[in-house]
């Protein structure tokens, strides 16, 4: 089984990082009395500008959470889908072609689900699979990739679509100024990725495809809930953002991926290409120091932080789909794709290029 294509799509509204933390400051001015904390951790996060769902202006439009996520309902269509179609384009299939489809999220909530929605738009087959998840947070896209992959094993002539839609700016929480939600404000941004993950059995694929996925691996740390994740409220989704996650990392990463390789007779000097999710600086110069990974192992992961801020589940799809287009290994060369999130969580998948 294999990756067959990934497509990806960002909102049209882009930008700078100056220029977003400026309309925050506006927003906050009265009740914000030391701005310096807020342009000191926006500075600290590395982001150079990122994707709004929507015109920066409309912000202020959005009065109820009720308003927010009915614009995460629309554009999460619209993303959603011109990230299907480029991957369907890549990998030379049809909406029909599509078995099974994952959707994940983390950022709003519809009922029917956006799958639903974009079956529709899509026409794709009327027997096709639905399975909508939410809660797994920035681990997703990892995950996600795991679960389609669990998929197509079983059905190995089938294909397994993943979609990670993520609108980060339609959470923030006007009325918080707790540090989480500061950094949170100059971190998150927004975008779309799907996968399409193929069973071995299938052989009408457009040339070069992605890697082949060889084995995941999902690990559980227990009684770490207030990690990451969100608390619900009348006004929407509170962050949780504990400054713990780099803690994790380095306490748990080496021996996870360790004895995941370990377990398919490899050692961390085997792997060629890392795909990680960019969940920040001090997570990001912490894996690279506990994994010990040689000079520009993490530069796709890093460059993807710069450029678009951390878009939860999709960011390591943005990272997988660089790395498949501009940093593809020889073939036969091993990679692991990892990403972290609520539970808390990891995810590994090894992939063989």
């Amino acid at each position: 089984m294999k990756i067959a294509a990934v497509g990806t799509a960002l909102p049209p509204h882009f930008y700078d990082q100056a220029t977003l933390l400026a309309a925050l400051e506006r927003r906050w001015k009265d009740r914000l009395f030391n701005l310096e904390r807020l342009q000191r951790l926006h500075a600290n996060v590395l982001v150079g500008g990122r994707h709004l769902a929507l015109p920066i202006e409309e912000y202020d439009e959005l009065t109820t959470w009720g308003q927010a996520n009915d614009a995460w309902i629309r554009v999460a269509q619209e993303v959603g889908e011109a990230a299907i179609r480029q991957a369907l384009d890549r990998a030379g299939l049809a909406p029909t072609d599509v078995s099974a489809f994952f959707f994940t999220t983390v950022t709003g909530v519809a009922t029917p689900s956006i799958d639903a929605r974009l079956i529709n738009r899509l026409r794709m087959a009327s027997n096709v699979k639905r399975l909508p998840l939410f809660g797994l947070g920035c681990l997703a896209g990892a995950a996600g990739i795991a679960r389609a992959a669990d998929y197509v094993r079983a059905y190995p002539d089938q294909v397994a679509l993943l979609l990670s839609v993520e609108l980060c700016s339609l959470t923030l929480q006007g009325e918080d100024l707790s540090i989480p939600n500061l950094i949170a404000s100059g971190l998150f941004g927004d975008g779309a990725a799907a996968v399409l993950v193929a069973g071995s059995e299938r052989q009408d694929l457009k040339q070069p495809t992605g890697p082949e996925i060889v084995a995941t691996r999902s690990i559980f740390y227990p009684d770490s809930e207030r990690v990451m994740g969100w608390d619900i409220s009348e006004t929407g989704f509170k962050i949780v953002l504990s400054a713990d996650v780099p803690k994790v990392v380095e306490e748990h990463m080496k021996e996870d991926v360790d004895s995941f390789l370990g377990d398919h007779g490899l050692s961390r000097a085997d792997i060629a290409s890392w795909v990680c999710h960019p969940g920040g600086p001090k997570v990001l110069e912490t894996m690279q120091d506990t994994l010990d990974l040689p000079p520009g192992a993490l530069d796709v992961t890093w460059r993807s932080l710069r450029e678009v801020g951390n878009l939860s589940s999709t960011s390591v799809l943005l990272v997988l789909e660089e790395t498949i287009a501009q940093h593809r290994p020889a073939p036969g060369s091993w990679g692991l794709l990892t990403a972290m999130g609520p539970g808390f969580c990891s995810e590994l998948v090894l992939l063989r290029w």
